[in-house]
């Protein structure tokens, strides 16, 4: 009998594979229909073509010519069509072996399927964050918090970069921990390099292969390059939040630990109130402080940049402002008079419409097959939505590139959800907006009526392809003065409290 030679064998083999290949791409595209497909490159796809991190104009460019479905949702029509409507089988999340299995130790809520433990850890955050707490027992720390917000714009306006970081992050330590944050706190600094760290691995495809092509996750662990690293960072991350931890503990012992999510959570646990292992308990606390913080502190920046930009909103705030608090600096504006300032309350929406902050969504997988006018999509599609293209579709808002407050004066004004995507879709909403929305809606109540601010003539602020997360520097140049000697009295006085307060 006659033996086949290697090379013989090798090549059916390959005519084999390319033939099945070809047969079941038939039969895909004979049962699926895709909507407008973007050319991507062999095997790679589009993974290489989305730039990092930057994303915003490049998704509005290619919006425009691919038209309202392709890799993105480019309306809020589909967007609300498949992400809210049918988002009990929208609500997944793609495998990742490195971001969330390796360097989440498969923990992280953000990347955790459609799942019974993604549904607990959301049911416990939910029932803490939301509600009268959001209103009340965290309210303090906020209020305490915008009066060093002012202070730190007063003091060194050149670092006003630093002071959102400063407030946004010390009021979620304290919404979680129980402890304020410094300008130089080492913890804190140690959860913002992790959060960018993170950010790298979860939106740039040349530094984590691993989670664009999955299947290099079969390989040998003595193969797998990129494990080290990912682990390295999964036990920094649980020594940042254990150690944040114990010290609570202490706290708790001595009876000194001021109310918090941590505490509510360590004594629901104990009643056996739901079940959670001692990995999810940190990584529960890592996901609000990461989103917490950063929602507010790219928020606040923007606002300083479209006060800059279109001071037409901001005198016209300052107007109500100063209606409600005096024109001449009798008080700072408070959260107890947010029913008082609805032209604030649509500010605040405006800001997170104008130039979303994560650029182009976070993927949401179907979990099974579906159909959508015409298109068949098979289970495990991603899809996303376009933030950029959407905030800035003049078919969906009025004069969109403009900071205009007004489009928000409706019968939604006081639903933090409608009328932007920057809290995310569907089941997938974050769950502390409330929180956030009191964060950013007192920060800009408080710096527009203390302070004026102006582009400066030989650095304007390039809006479109600023990178908002930037957090080392300050993204833009922004001229920031107090409006007048009243203001400056009035921030002095006020920050006294606020810098004579630890816990």
């Amino acid at each position: 009998m006659p033996v086949l030679s290697f090379p013989v064998l090798a090549l059916g083999v390959i005519a084999a594979y390319i033939l099945q290949y070809v047969i079941s791409r038939y039969q895909f595209n004979k049962k699926y229909r895709y909507p407008n497909i973007v050319p991507g490159l062999p095997f790679l796809g589009n993974s290489l073509q989305v730039p990092f991190p930057a994303a915003g104009m490049w998704g509005v460019e290619t919006a425009k010519k691919h038209g309202e479905m392709y890799v993105f949702l480019n309306s809020s029509r589909v967007v609300n069509d498949l992400l809210e409507k049918r988002a009990s089988i929208y609500s997944s999340r793609p495998y990742r072996p490195m971001c969330q299995d390796i360097m989440s130790g498969g923990v992280r809520m953000l990347l955790m399927p459609h799942s019974d433990k993604w549904r607990n850890q959301r049911r416990i955050m939910h029932s803490i964050l939301n509600g009268q707490q959001a209103n009340t027992k965290f309210a303090p720390y906020q209020e305490l918090e915008v009066k060093q917000l002012v202070y730190d714009y007063l003091q060194s306006p050149e670092k006003f970069n630093v002071a959102n970081q400063r407030y946004s992050n010390s009021i979620i330590m304290s919404v979680v921990f129980g402890r304020r944050a410094g300008i130089d706190d080492p913890e804190l600094k140690a959860i913002l390099q992790a959060v960018a760290e993170l950010g790298e691995y979860l939106f740039n495809p040349m530094k984590n292969m691993c989670d664009t092509f999955t299947w290099l996750a079969r390989l040998p662990k003595f193969l797998q390059w990129w494990r080290p690293a990912g682990e390295a960072y999964f036990r920094k991350s649980i020594a940042i939040y254990k150690k944040e931890l114990d010290r609570l503990l202490v706290k708790i012992d001595k009876g000194t630990a001021k109310p918090c999510f941590a505490v509510d959570m360590l004594e629901a646990a104990e009643k056996k109130e739901f079940q959670i292992s001692d990995d999810e308990k940190l990584f529960v606390f890592s996901t609000l402080l990461e989103a917490g913080s950063d929602t507010s502190r790219n928020a606040i920046t923007q606002m300083a940049a479209a006060a800059a930009c279109y001071p037409e909103w901001a005198r016209k705030a300052r107007t109500y402002l100063d209606e409600v608090c005096g024109d001449n600096a009798e008080r700072l504006p408070s959260l107890t008079d947010m029913d008082k300032l609805p032209y604030i309350t649509a500010a605040f929406k405006e800001v997170l419409r104008w130039r979303p902050f994560i650029q182009t969504g976070v993927p949401h997988m179907l979990s099974q097959d579906d159909e959508y006018e015409g298109y068949k999509f098979p289970a495990g599609t991603q899809f996303t939505w376009n933030a950029y293209a959407i905030a800035l579709n003049e078919n969906e808002y009025e004069d969109p590139e403009r900071f205009m407050p007004e489009r928000f004066l409706n019968n939604d004004l006081n639903n933090p959800l409608k009328g932007h995507w920057s809290f995310g879709t569907g089941r997938r909403v974050c769950v502390g907006y409330n929180v956030a929305r009191n964060n950013v809606w007192l920060a800009i109540a408080c710096l527009i009526y203390c302070f004026d601010f102006s582009e400066d003539p030989d650095q304007p602020i390039n809006t479109f392809n600023t990178n908002w997360e930037e957090w080392k520097h300050p993204p833009f140049k922004v001229i920031i003065k107090p409006r007048s000697q009243a203001h400056v009295e009035l921030v002095e006085r006020v920050s006294v409290e606020s810098l004579n307060t630890d816990y």
